[in-house]
């Protein structure tokens, strides 16, 4: 969650440890906040500077006055770049009462009420009233802007006292904006901002789409699309927005049929018929994604990303923290996901005998080895005349499941000819960070039963 902190330390206010616990202490751990060394009225980038190295979550933007603020504009995206802000009404702490404002106004009286110009200004731009707060010593003043607010009907103006009871009000005023679809949203704009830079110089995709390669200028927009898919209020019907969100993630991958293992340059390549399948079933029966949640899109763009790309390292990125968080309540700690981890190959067997009991004939003009391949078996009960082709819970689950099963890629061996006999490459998750964490996150949701 990202934070924007509009605050002049007036009134006698600690610029330091205290205030900033008083205020963020769920967002970010300030133990190691240095008095001596970082100032948050001197050098209110310290404070960014800090949450980016002690959170890969959460950070907290610092401005002291009306111009940090302005220029804080010109530099970041204030609708997708911060998640709710906080003001303080007066700004005319060791303010430059000389510099020019923006209204025919004395400057003094100005940076009293500079927090209700910034306010105005934030509605101009289309922020949320919802996702902004204020916080003031000065309980009379907020009562008199929340008056005029309603004269000219902007309702529910929210304002906190600098006081004990209201720095926990306001602590809890920020918990109840941290939600799912802030995260979620949170991690796909930062995940695509991550990746166009990558289009240049890492991108594997093409590898997939035999001779239909998608242009630099092609995967730009389509990373500039998801970037501004989900909008700062989360609509009403997000369950719509939801489904139209897969659509659109995976509509690259219509053209991308030559998915290989490839263990020496990408050995998470095969995790790319995850998305090759969501395309085919989202075009052919979209209503198994009108009922979908947070955590299904968090995993399906991570797994996007990983496989459009070669990644430097297998490291979690920033982006994929913030996504993995959506899994918290859930995730296996590490020593927990050790002793829980089934073979590969008793899944595999599970789900081979369910499809064959379910799908008595196979699909005509495909080799029967191939229906033994984890992507196809998925496929072919989408396929099928089963009633389970419209089970939401079971595809969902599938999905899963074969992030498990393609990475450890079954394969026939044709070297007896009197039986079909499968087997498994040896993969390893805990050389591979990233795997290690998303299969630890979604081990429950992969086996419920288990």
């Amino acid at each position: 969650m990202n934070i924007l902190w509009i605050e002049d330390f007036g009134g006698g206010l600690s610029a330091g440890t205290e205030t900033l616990q008083l205020l963020f202490q769920e967002l970010v751990p300030f133990d190691n906040w240095d008095e001596d060394t970082l100032s948050l009225l001197s050098n209110p980038v310290d404070l960014q500077n800090y949450c980016r190295h002690n959170s890969a979550i959460n950070c907290v933007y610092l401005c002291r006055h009306y111009f940090d603020y302005a220029e804080f504009k010109r530099e970041f995206d204030l609708t997708k770049d911060i998640d709710a802000i906080i003001i303080d009404i007066r700004l005319d702490n060791e303010v430059n009462f000389d510099a020019d404002i923006p209204v025919n106004k004395d400057k003094r009286k100005f940076h009293e009420e500079a927090g209700f110009y910034i306010f105005n200004d934030l509605l101009r731009l289309g922020y949320p009233v919802e996702k902004i707060c204020f916080m003031t010593g000065e309980k009379n003043s907020l009562h008199g802007f929340q008056d005029k607010c309603l004269a000219i009907y902007i309702q529910d103006v929210i304002g906190f006292e600098k006081s004990d009871t209201g720095y926990g009000k306001l602590r809890q005023w920020i918990k109840e904006r941290n939600t799912y679809y802030c995260n979620l949203r949170r991690g796909v704009v930062d995940g695509c901002r991550h990746a166009k830079p990558l289009i240049k110089n890492s991108l594997y995709f093409n590898s997939y789409t035999s001779g239909n390669d998608a242009s630099h200028d092609d995967l730009t927009n389509y990373f500039d699309v998801l970037e501004s898919y989900l909008p700062l209020r989360q609509p009403d019907d997000k369950k719509t927005l939801y489904k139209l969100f897969i659509r659109t993630l995976s509509h690259e991958w219509e053209s991308a049929k030559n998915i290989k293992p490839d263990p020496d340059k990408k050995p998470d390549a095969m995790l790319a018929w995850i998305m090759r399948n969501t395309r085919h079933w989202v075009t052919h029966n979209s209503s198994l994604f009108s009922d979908t949640d947070e955590q299904l899109l968090a995993f399906l763009f991570i797994v996007n990303l990983r496989v459009m790309f070669n990644f430097d390292d297998f490291s979690v990125q920033n982006y994929e923290n913030i996504l993995l968080r959506l899994f918290d309540n859930e995730a296996l700690d590490e020593s927990e996901f050790s002793q829980k981890y089934r073979p590969i190959s008793d899944v595999y067997l599970e789900l081979r005998n369910f499809i064959l009991d379910e799908n008595k004939l196979l699909p005509k003009g495909q080799k029967i080895e191939e229906t033994f391949y984890f992507n196809h078996m998925a496929n072919n009960i989408q396929m099928s005349k089963s009633q389970k082709r419209v089970d939401k819970k079971l595809f969902a689950k599938l999905l899963y499941q074969m992030f498990w099963l393609m990475l450890c890629h079954a394969f026939v061996d044709k070297k007896n000819k009197n039986s079909l006999e499968i087997k498994f490459w040896n993969f390893d998750f805990s050389d591979k960070p990233y795997l290690f964490e998303l299969a630890r996150h979604i081990y429950h949701r992969s086996f419920p039963q288990t």
